[in-house]
Formats: structure tokens, C-alpha cells, sequence
């Protein structure tokens, strides 16, 4: 079979999608939505560290590639929630094992790069 795309052509628009993929915010905010709808605030809150700024950016970016939905609800003040659409729940498994990943292998990686730095400098 062969694909419409290729991911090793420097040309593929694929490289864009794994680009934002890979990023860390986008992947914490994808794993966060999988519980369903959050608020923007209540999205700050749970991921220590994102200023307003750039997960505002971060959104964006997910909402313009179709990722999630950003939905307005007409309160006072207004309420807008974040919820992952149909296509940006075909990744939860590939983030959450991705994210997750480096929770569980931490210390080893930790390892890995302290034995690293001392085979460099002994």
C-alpha cells in the first residue's frame, strides 16, 4: 500500500503535525482533555509551569488542526471549555503512553545520563 504522504520528505506536511505533536505542551494538554471538557483556567492550573500565553497559543494550534473543539457558553462571565474532537481521540492512547512513558522511565533515563556525564569527564 503505498501512503499519500511521506513522513521522511523534508517537503511532507506530516512534519508540521509531528512538530506539534512532539511538543510538550500540546502532548500534557491532549492527555489532560481525555477526561473530557476543561476550562481554559482549570487547563492552567493542572499544568504547572504553561503561562496563559502559550497555552493560549498551544490551543490554537490544536483547534486549527482539528485536535479539539473550544466551545463558548454564554455565563458571566463567559465560560469556554476544551474537549478533544473525534480525530484528537484517536491519539489518546499514543499520548498517554508517551507521557506517561517518561514518568515510568525517569529514573533510568536519569541514570543513563549521569553515567553518560561521567564517562565524558572521567
Amino acid at each position: 500500500m503505498t501512503l499519500a504522504y511521506d513522513v521522511f520528505d523534508d517537503r511532507c506536511p506530516t512534519r508540521m503535525v509531528l512538530d506539534r505533536l512532539a511538543d510538550k505542551w500540546a502532548l500534557l494538554v491532549l492527555d489532560r482533555l481525555q477526561g473530557g471538557p476543561v476550562r481554559f483556567n482549570q487547563l492552567r492550573r493542572d499544568i504547572r509551569g504553561l503561562s496563559q500565553k502559550v497555552l493560549s497559543q498551544t490551543l490554537k494550534r490544536l483547534e486549527r488542526d482539528g485536535l479539539i473543539e473550544r466551545s463558548v457558553r454564554p455565563t458571566v462571565p463567559v465560560s469556554v471549555d476544551y474537549a478533544l474532537t473525534p480525530l484528537g481521540r484517536t491519539l489518546t492512547e499514543t499520548v498517554a503512553a508517551f507521557a506517561h512513558w517518561a514518568e515510568r522511565n525517569m529514573a533510568a533515563v536519569l541514570s543513563a545520563q549521569a553515567a553518560y556525564d561521567a564517562a565524558l569527564t572521567g
